[in-house]
C-alpha cells in the first residue's frame, strides 16, 4: 500500500529529491489529503533504524544499512551476495503486488487470460477517492482490460486493480490468496504467507527479504513479455496520470524495476533490479524510514555489489572436462561436458577452482545430454556453485554376445 498526495509533481522534482510522489485525482477530499500529508510528514520524520551490518564473501563486508532487513542477489545464479536478516518474516506492504502481477503475467503467458479480457470492478474492489491509499481509480461497476489492470498494479500500485483481478481470477481475495501461497511454495518462498493481493496490513501477512528476491527473480525470468512494464515511469487511466514510485527509474539508467511498498507498520520498502555490463543484481530493502532512505540504500547496495563482484566462466560450454566409463555399451566411455553455458558471480580478483565428479556405474544405453556427473566450483576452499555434466554423445547398448563377454571380463577385472 502507498500513501498519496494531491498535486502532480514533475519528474524533474523526483530526480532532485530522489523519490517520485505520484498524483491522486482532483476529486480526492481535502481532509483526506491533509491527513495523508500529515502522515507522510510524520513517517518521513521517524527515526531511522540502527544501521544493520550484513554478511558477505567479500572482505570487509557490505555497507551497514538502516533497515530491518536487506539482501543483494545475483540474478543469473540466485546466489545471495550479501544480506542482513534475510529470512525474518516482515510486513511487505505493496511488495505483495509482485506476486499479484506475477500470477497475472503467468496466466497471460499460459492463455488463461488474454490482454483484452475485461475485468469488472466490484464494490469491494472500488477505491472511494481517499488519499490514504494507492489506487488506479477504476470507476465503480466499470470494466478494464487485463493489460490495463496489470499496469495499474505495477506502475500505480493500485489496490483496486489488485482486488479486481483477484476476484476475476479466483472469485475473491481469499481465493486468490490461496493461489498466491501455492505459487510462493512452488518458488521456494519458505518465510512467506499472503492474506490478500494488496499488502494491506494483516498480522498474518508476511514475507522475507530472501523470498521477495526469489519472487523478483521469477518475474524477470518468466515474464519477459511483461517485465518492461516494471520500468515504465508513468501510466494514465481514467484521465489520471500517475508516476512510478521507484525513484531509481529516474536517476539510474541501469535500473528497470521492480516495486515499492509502504505502510506505517512495514515502513518504506523497495525491490530493485539493475543490470550493468552483463550482470544483473536484485536488491531488497525492508522497513526503512523514508522514500529517500529506501532509494539511497538501494543505490548504495547495488553500487557496492557491482563494485565488488564480477562474472567468471570456470569452464567453456564446449569443453570436455572428463570421461565417464560406460558398461555394456558399444563404446567403453563417453565424454562429459556442460549442457549449457555456466557463469558465476564471484568477488573481484578471486580465483575459482573446479572439480569434476562423474557418476560410477554408468550403463548403456546413454543418450546425448543425459546427466552423468557434476562440476563443483570452489573459491578460497569453499564451494560456491555447481553445474550438471552431461554426455556429449549417444552410446548404444551392445549386443547380447558382446554384453556377455563384457560381463565375464568385468568379473575378472579386465
Amino acid at each position: 500500500m502507498e500513501t498519496k498526495s494531491l498535486s502532480i509533481l514533475p519528474a524533474v522534482l523526483a530526480i532532485a529529491v530522489g523519490a517520485l510522489i505520484p498524483t491522486a485525482p482532483s476529486f480526492a477530499a481535502p481532509h483526506h489529503t491533509a491527513k495523508s500529508a500529515a502522515h507522510k510528514k510524520s513517517a518521513a520524520a521517524a527515526p531511522a533504524p540502527a544501521p544493520l551490518a550484513g554478511e558477505s564473501a567479500v572482505a570487509g563486508g557490505p555497507p551497514a544499512l538502516p533497515a530491518k532487513a536487506w539482501l543483494l542477489m545475483d540474478f543469473d545464479s540466485g546466489q545471495v551476495l550479501a544480506s542482513a536478516n534475510p529470512d525474518e518474516p516482515l510486513p511487505p506492504a505493496s511488495l505483495t503486488k509482485m506476486m499479484t502481477s506475477y500470477l497475472v503475467e503467468q496466466a497471460l503467458r499460459s492463455g488463461k487470460l488474454k490482454q483484452t479480457d475485461l475485468v469488472s470492478v466490484s464494490q469491494n474492489a472500488w477505491c472511494r477517492g481517499s488519499g490514504t491509499e494507492s489506487c488506479m481509480y477504476l470507476p465503480l461497476n466499470s470494466q478494464a482490460t487485463v493489460i490495463d489492470i496489470l499496469r495499474g498494479i505495477v506502475i500505480q500500485s493500485g489496490n483496486d486493480a489488485s482486488k479486481a483481478i483477484a476476484e476475476h481470477m479466483a472469485g475473491s481475495e481469499e481465493g486468490f490468496a490461496k493461489l498466491m501461497n501455492a505459487e510462493a511454495q512452488r518458488l521456494g518462498m519458505t518465510h512467506t504467507h499472503f492474506v490478500n493481493p494488496t499488502g494491506l496490513p494483516d498480522p498474518a501477512h508476511k514475507s522475507s527479504a530472501r523470498d521477495l528476491a526469489i519472487l523478483a527473480r521469477a518475474i524477470i525470468r518468466d515474464s519477459a513479455d511483461y517485465y518492461p512494464i516494471y520500468a515504465e515511469r508513468e501510466f494514465k487511466y481514467n484521465g489520471i496520470k500517475q508516476g512510478n514510485r521507484n525513484a531509481l527509474l529516474y536517476t539510474d539508467p541501469s535500473v528497470d524495476g521492480l516495486k515499492t511498498g509502504h505502510t506505517e507498520e512495514a515502513g518504506y520498502c523497495l525491490v530493485t533490479s539493475s543490470k550493468r555490463n552483463g550482470m544483473r543484481l536484485i536488491s531488497v530493502i525492508l522497513n526503512t524510514n523514508s522514500p529517500q532512505a529506501r532509494a539511497d540504500q538501494s543505490r548504495a547496495l547495488l553500487g557496492w555489489g557491482f563494485g565488488n563482484f564480477e562474472k567468471a566462466t570456470p569452464i567453456q560450454p564446449d569443453a570436455v572436462v572428463g570421461t565417464a566409463k560406460v558398461s555394456f555399451g558399444k563404446a567403453d566411455t563417453v565424454a562429459a561436458g556442460l549442457g549449457a553455458p555456466w557463469t558465476l558471480t564471484v568477488p573481484r580478483g578471486q580465483q575459482v577452482q573446479t572439480s569434476v565428479e562423474l557418476k560410477p556405474g554408468v550403463e548403456a544405453p546413454v543418450a546425448k545430454g543425459a546427466v552423468i556427473g557434476k562440476v563443483v566450483a570452489t573459491s578460497n576452499g569453499k564451494p560456491v556453485a555447481e553445474a550438471p555434466l552431461v554426455a556429449q554423445a549417444d552410446v548404444e547398448r551392445s549386443g547380447l554376445m558382446l554384453r556377455a563377454w563384457q560381463h565375464v571380463a568385468g568379473l575378472f577385472g579386465k
